[in-house]
């Protein structure tokens, strides 16, 4: 008999989910409720559509980041690949061009012969095995079966996207090309340099700017790592300086000194037509936005692409509602992606591949996926399955989240080598044991 699963929602988490499944020769029924009905985030109908920015985060072997990539490398992601088929300059991030990127994904999915697409909202929880991942701007009435299926309260967090400007409009006799600590001209980086009194006049504006949400949502709603540009300016003047808007690394050619604060931009697109505001998820009105953003030094006459927006974003409380593999207890259903909690797009893409490889496992009898707490994914997944863990909030991967080393290193730069090397060496060992769940994989499909 033919094995099929269902996969809610065809964001990052679902369209690996689904793919790795087809791969391993199980008929996906694919879910995705765009165009039909669309979020207040997502701009488009194709799938893993990237609403926030487009990075993919550091590349660097030696961060937490990094070692996630290797592990989803070595898992063979399809699309960590198709990111890297898609990649712009971005210095040491994996950034791409969304909208390649994203067209890329559903061209992928909609060629393989086992999925089959269905484009409708998806309102209850269907019979049979099923993996959702709807993400966190999944419809009301889909997270309301989740929410009484798992027996638990909603939960939410506030989310936010930094605005996007055109390359022509941008004044480039003031704004210079420089990744920090590199010559200017050769960086991936555009960069605003401000003086003390064009900083301290932008400071000013930007708290007393008028936002879209003011009495309705506090400071404590907001996801630590999305914070808006204006809350960030309002826990202290000096705050974005040392933040978002550092000049460390940096030199204005104009004069050759480093400037008071610089604001950086990021290509968008391969063909660097449009550049995103790094750092400026914002929640301000969209007329506040152009009176306040273009003064910043040589945004002056920005032509806005697309301007910051806040929407809110849903999870589940998955430490104390979930199994260790994410899966509803005592079913055949299994969530995946930031609807879990895990924060990140990589993460995302993470995710949707555990939940195939589990999903999998179910359905041919193996035992379930459990990686090394020691590396990037699993320490992930172990955080956000904790039973212990208290009021549980949204994370990405980090060194905080991995078992301290049996030896104390003091140095930073040496206790993260040891525990990259040891990080590598767990899960190497792992996936030599789960030949059951990777010998089936089938890239053709």
């Amino acid at each position: 008999m033919t094995k099929r699963v269902t996969v809610i929602g065809a964001g990052l988490a679902g369209s690996e989910c689904a793919l790795q499944l087809a791969a391993r020769g199980i008929e996906v029924l694919l879910i995705e409720q765009r165009p039909i009905h669309r979020s207040l985030a997502h701009h488009t109908s194709d799938f893993a559509e990237l609403v926030c920015s487009n990075s993919l985060k550091s590349t660097k072997e030696e961060s937490a980041a990094g070692i996630l990539k290797r592990e989803l490398t070595e898992m063979k992601s399809f699309l960590l690949q198709i990111a890297r088929e898609n990649a712009v300059s971005a210095g040491g991030a994996l950034a791409v061009d969304r909208k390649k990127f994203s067209r890329s994904v559903t061209a992928v999915v909609e060629a393989n012969p086992l999925v089959k697409i269905e484009r409708r909202e998806a309102t209850e929880i269907p019979d049979g095995p099923c993996v959702i991942a709807a993400g966190p701007l999944c419809s009301d009435a889909l997270y309301a079966a989740i929410s009484k299926r798992v027996g638990t309260e909603g939960m939410s967090f506030y989310d936010a996207a930094a605005p996007i400007v055109s390359a022509e409009s941008i004044d480039r006799s003031i704004v210079f090309s420089q990744s920090r600590y590199e010559k200017a001209g050769r960086g991936d980086y555009l960069n605003c340099p401000f003086n003390k009194n064009e900083y301290e006049a932008f400071i000013r504006e930007l708290i007393g700017a008028q936002r879209v949400v003011s009495r309705e949502f506090e400071q404590a709603d907001l996801f630590q790592a999305c914070q808006p540009v204006e809350e960030v300016a309002r826990t202290g003047f000096e705050s974005l300086r040392f933040g978002a808007l550092k000049p460390v690394g940096l030199i204005d050619p104009r004069d050759g000194r480093r400037p008071w604060a610089a604001v950086q931009l990021r290509a968008e697109n391969e063909a660097a037509t449009a550049y995103n505001l790094v750092g400026f998820q914002t929640n301000l009105t969209w007329g506040e936005q152009k009176r306040v953003f273009t003064m910043i030094p040589g945004l002056a006459q920005a032509e806005f692409v697309r301007y910051g927006v806040m929407h809110r974003n849903s999870f589940v409380d998955a430490p104390h509602t979930l199994t260790d593999t994410f899966a509803i207890p005592h079913s055949c259903v299994r969530l995946a992606g930031q609807i879990t909690g895990t924060e990140g797009y990589v993460e995302a893409i993470a995710s949707g591949l555990l939940a195939a490889l589990n999903t999998y496992a179910d359905l041919v009898g193996a035992s379930q996926m459990h990686l090394p707490t020691t590396g990037a994914l699993g320490s992930l997944v172990a955080y956000a399955t904790n039973p212990n863990t208290t009021d549980y909030q949204p994370m990405h991967v980090n060194f905080g989240l991995f078992p301290p080393l049996d030896t104390e290193i003091k140095k930073k730069d040496e206790r993260r080598a040891r525990m990259t090397q040891r990080a590598h060496e767990d899960f190497d060992a792992y996936l030599r044991l789960r030949s059951d769940l990777f010998g089936q994989r089938s890239d053709d499909q």
